[in-house]
């Protein structure tokens, strides 16, 4: 069964990456970009929005699409996750509904945290983030690519 989900790449003005800490199963205790399953008749902005203000108490503007994965789940179910540029617009980052924690880390912090499976790669794949220490080809978040 495909479930259809999105997630927010969100960059602030220091070049931090938006994480929250899943408090829930799939990968409690591991952080990921925030968001969440698309209820039906939602559209993927709508949702995204709905679940950023849930998870993080913030209040978002959704641009463009950064990439698509899919992820196994429990039960035989497959997430496809949208994940989408946004920026906040109101709130300050707190942790809610299925978030147990919430933080703008560094790139260079990613790789000591427990992420989900695959998120650092694909970031850098998407170039989200750079693949090392001055590397030429980044465009960061301001000119999304797809993979």
């Amino acid at each position: 069964m495909l479930v259809r989900c999105v997630g927010a790449v969100m960059i602030d003005d220091d070049g931090r990456l938006l994480l929250v800490r899943r408090g829930r199963p799939p990968g409690v205790g591991l952080w990921s970009l925030p968001g969440g399953r698309v209820e039906p008749g939602e559209s993927d902005a709508r949702a995204l929005r709905r679940e950023l203000l849930e998870e993080t108490g913030l209040t978002v503007s959704v641009g463009g699409l950064a990439g698509t994965v899919e992820r196994p789940g429990p039960g035989g179910v497959v997430y496809e996750i949208h994940d989408y540029f946004a920026t906040a617009r109101e709130g300050t980052p707190r942790a809610g509904d299925d978030a147990s924690a919430v933080g703008w880390f560094a790139p260079g912090d990613l790789a000591g945290l427990p992420l989900t499976p695959g998120l650092l790669e694909v970031l850098v794949t998407w170039r989200v983030l750079p693949a090392g220490p001055g590397d030429p080809g980044f465009t960061g978040p301001a000119v999304p690519k797809s993979p």
